[in-house]
């Protein structure tokens, strides 16, 4: 019983050092993590998006997510312009109390007030503008994004 334990416990150790603080998809990387982010983003000398969301229960946040974040026109946008950062507040999708943590002081850094928020960032981590969904698709939520960067 005790080596089935400690078998299990390696296992999990091993599962959660090979993850690392980034999730791909749709050929996007989304951070879970600002600071990270900013170093990317400096490296890059790109403006980071971060998406405050509530992805397993806002219907404003899985909309802006299927017309905007899941199509080709933003998609081909963010991966040469953006660095992308989601910050997620799911109420059926388990997170570490260090997530939440993390998450909530996140958004009580950026005054969070509902979801989707959208906040534009300097490479630094300066706030350039605030916004959430946008009725009119991809194209035009990329036409919105370059009118506030």
């Amino acid at each position: 019983m005790k080596k089935a334990f400690a078998l299990l416990v390696v296992i999990v150790m091993l599962g959660s050092w090979g993850c690392s603080n980034h999730a791909k998809s749709n050929d996007l990387t989304w951070y879970d993590n600002l600071e990270t982010a900013e170093q990317v983003a400096q490296k890059d000398g790109r403006p980071i998006l971060v998406n405050f969301t509530g992805s397993d229960w806002c219907v404003w946040c899985k909309k802006l997510n299927a017309e905007v974040f899941s199509q080709d026109d933003f998609i081909n946008y963010a991966k040469n312009n953006l660095v992308l950062v989601k910050i997620d507040f799911p109420e059926n999708i388990p997170q570490t109390q260090a997530t939440k943590y993390y998450n909530d002081q996140l958004a009580q850094q950026f005054d969070v007030k509902g979801y989707p928020t959208i906040i534009l960032l300097k490479s630094d981590g300066t706030p350039i503008a605030a916004t959430g969904y946008q009725e009119g698709g991809a194209a035009a939520y990329v036409q919105h994004l370059q009118s506030l960067l």
